[in-house]
């Protein structure tokens, strides 16, 4: 069993809906320019989790995986926007970078699975969540974050979810 990294927690969800609603808790704390970064395999749960963050962050659009346009862009009733982008199918970090990720975080919060993927195209501060698959309901995600920003973000969520 491998120790978890200082300042770092985990999260077991044994449902579907509960890692939705684990999301929804991570959700409503997002601001312009903060990023969240989903690691894990086929059927960790990142799009189910990705559902709760964009639910919780006010969103009225449905979320489904951006697996084959590479970004959705969610929005709430005051026109702030959440970008969501599935790396899966990019080449890499260069290919994150022609995307122009500034821009989207100039303008909301930027959601991305398979984060692993470009991760050398990302900000140096995120907040980043590896998920794993247990078995077919259950999934456990250990939570870290790089930067003022983002590990204010992790205590307050993590305060959410354990009542700390």
């Amino acid at each position: 069993m491998a120790v978890i990294e200082k300042g770092s927690f985990e999260v077991i969800s044994r449902s579907p809906t509960q890692t939705r609603r684990v999301g929804m808790r991570l959700g409503e704390l997002l601001l312009p320019g903060d990023v969240i970064c989903l690691e894990g395999n086929l059927g960790a749960g990142k799009t189910t989790l990705a559902q709760g963050i964009a639910s919780g962050w006010g969103s009225y659009d449905s979320v489904t995986s951006p697996s084959y346009v590479l970004v959705n862009v969610y929005r709430r009733l005051d026109q702030n926007q959440l970008f969501h982008l599935d790396a899966y199918r990019l080449s890499g970090p260069a290919e994150a970078i022609d995307l122009d990720l500034d821009a989207m975080l100039g303008q909301g919060p930027l959601l991305v699975e398979w984060a692993n993927r470009i991760q050398e195209a990302l900000p140096d501060e995120y907040l980043w969540i590896k998920m794993r698959l247990i078995n077919e309901e259950q999934r456990d995600f250990i939570v870290n974050a790089k930067g003022a920003r983002h590990k204010d973000i992790l205590n307050r969520f993590r305060g959410d979810i354990y009542g700390a």
